[in-house]
């Protein structure tokens, strides 16, 4: 009696596996897509960003700052933000309150961006998926979003 119980509970965990959808992620196919959105989204708001190198990071610089920092993983960064998506949702902000984070542990987006900058420096980043929150939701932010974010540097050490 118990080797049936086995084998019924057996099928039944093969059939709910059976069940599970095929889910794969196309790194290439979803960066092709970023990157022609986030070319579309610039031309047509007329924003003057220019693309840093092959990462499919675009950003436009409001102002440079001033200083030398060299920027590492360990580099505090104090910064006031605002992230929307390309239709305008904000999903996050500092609320004009600084916030200190590790340059290292930030998205990839930002340890891209954030060099191109000293303190006292305003950027804008427009970042493809895969360098923000990738294809899984991540606090009310949809998979495979494009971030486009507005970043204050107030300070790099």
């Amino acid at each position: 009696m118990t080797k049936i119980k086995y084998l019924i509970l057996f099928c039944a965990v093969l059939g709910v596996a059976a069940c599970k959808k095929d889910v794969s992620y196309d790194e290439e196919a979803q960066f092709a897509a970023d990157t022609a959105a986030i070319r579309a989204f610039i031309s047509a708001n007329n924003i003057p960003a220019v693309a840093q190198g092959n990462s499919g990071v675009y950003y436009q610089i409001y102002d440079v700052g001033s200083g030398n920092v060299t920027y590492s993983g360990d580099t505090q960064v104090t910064v006031e933000y605002e992230g929307r998506l390309l239709n305008g949702q904000v999903f996050d902000n500092s609320n004009g309150t600084p916030r200190m984070f590790t340059l290292g542990g930030l998205i990839p987006g930002w340890q891209i961006g954030i060099p191109l900058i000293q303190p006292g420096g305003r950027i804008r980043l427009i970042v493809p998926s895969y360098l923000g929150y990738g294809f899984q939701d991540k606090n009310g932010i949809p998979a495979n979003s494009i971030l486009d974010f507005t970043i204050e540097l107030k300070a790099a050490q």
